[in-house]
């Protein structure tokens, strides 16, 4: 069945919490998301569960949304193969989530797509609550606050030892999973993301843009708790916004030390980004993120000036296929979404050009 008209028009916002270019240390962290994994006491874990069972846990969030402004019920299997694409595109849910099945997968979203709770996930339950820049004790307010809602309606499986059961032993205690997505172009370029593999002592995990089994794609990592059990919620967001705020200082760091070492050539090299961007007739969505990376950083910089973080973490929505065609409003194959793509892009990134340099 074909998409519901208003998700799919709310879709096209290029509005979210991580491509927003607003937040605290915005220039380094495009956002932070705190993910939380529950399972109803009275039902069955998921991958024990049959269709009356996943129906069940299905009708409490739909009734738990409904007495909620702001919120709307998503059922997954009513929307179309690209909005579901989408979906994943704008990190609302997960690429097993979009699958489709007979497994009573929903969604419920918030209308600042803020919050996303996936229903009939790996767990019954995966509440995620996004902020712009580095954040994460206001993500983590909202998500318990949500949390303790959902539980009311229905308690949560629960051990006194171990805390919150969930379908994955990783996830058992807390059921956290705070995460930030960092853009780190000049360790990059400086050798220095060598610091990144350092966190894994820390028990943190790297990942790429979309997460578990994602490439680093344009500079982006995740840097993500990898254990909440033993823990408490307080000390996994205390110890990955330590590491988030070594990561800026070291990014910030390696973007003066650029700065002065390669001086004209760096800011050739960014220019010469933005003017592919600006007249390219053609883009894959993998030359669009090289392409898009120094210019982040050209924006944070001031380089770029007057081009903005929000433009440019706007455009990288434009990158994805999934997003390109729901926003043209219909089809194309690879060679037509590269057209359509670097047509996008051109008006996304436009900017009244100052061919002027730093030493002009």
């Amino acid at each position: 069945m074909a998409a519901l008209p208003d998700l799919a028009d709310g879709l096209k916002a290029p509005e979210s919490p991580w491509t927003s270019g607003e937040g605290p240390d915005k220039d380094v962290v495009l956002s932070s998301r705190i993910r939380l994994a529950r399972n109803f006491k009275a039902e069955p874990f998921p991958n024990r569960e049959d269709r009356e069972s996943a129906l069940r846990v299905w009708k409490v969030v739909s009734d738990f949304c409904t007495d909620r402004p702001g919120y709307q019920f998503i059922d997954l299997s009513r929307q179309s193969d690209l909005v579901r694409q989408v979906l994943v595109e704008k990190h609302l849910i997960s690429p097993d989530h979009a699958k489709d099945d007979d497994r009573y997968r929903a969604l419920m979203l918030s209308d600042d797509d803020g919050v996303s709770v996936m229903v009939n996930e790996e767990d019954q339950l995966r509440i995620q609550v996004f902020e712009p820049g580095l954040n994460l004790g206001a993500a983590w307010q909202r998500a318990s606050t949500l949390d303790d809602g959902l539980g009311a309606a229905s308690p949560y499986a629960f051990d006194e030892k171990l805390g919150y059961l969930t379908a994955c032993p990783t996830n058992i205690g807390t059921g956290l999973r705070a995460s930030v997505l960092v853009h780190l172009p000049a360790l990059r370029l400086t050798g220095g993301l060598r610091l990144v593999q350092e966190f894994s002592q820390m028990g943190l995990a790297v990942r790429g843009l979309f997460g578990e089994g994602s490439e680093a794609v344009g500079d982006f990592y995740q840097i993500s708790n990898q254990q909440s059990l033993g823990r408490t919620e307080e000390d996994i967001i205390r110890t990955l916004e330590g590491a988030a705020r070594r990561l800026i200082a070291a990014e910030r760091q390696a973007r003066e030390d650029l700065d002065k070492s390669r001086g004209l050539a760096l800011e050739d090299e960014i220019w010469r980004n933005y003017g592919i961007c600006a007249y390219a007739r053609r883009l894959s969505s993998a030359e669009a993120y090289k392409l898009l990376s120094p210019l982040r950083m050209g924006a944070a910089t001031g380089t770029l000036a007057p081009l903005s973080l929000a433009q440019v973490d706007r455009a990288y929505l434009l990158a994805q296929p999934g997003y390109l065609m729901l926003k043209e409003g219909q089809p194309a194959d690879e060679a037509g979404r590269d057209a359509l793509r670097a047509s996008q892009l051109r008006q996304q990134l436009h900017l009244p050009v100052d061919h002027s340099t730093k030493e002009a």
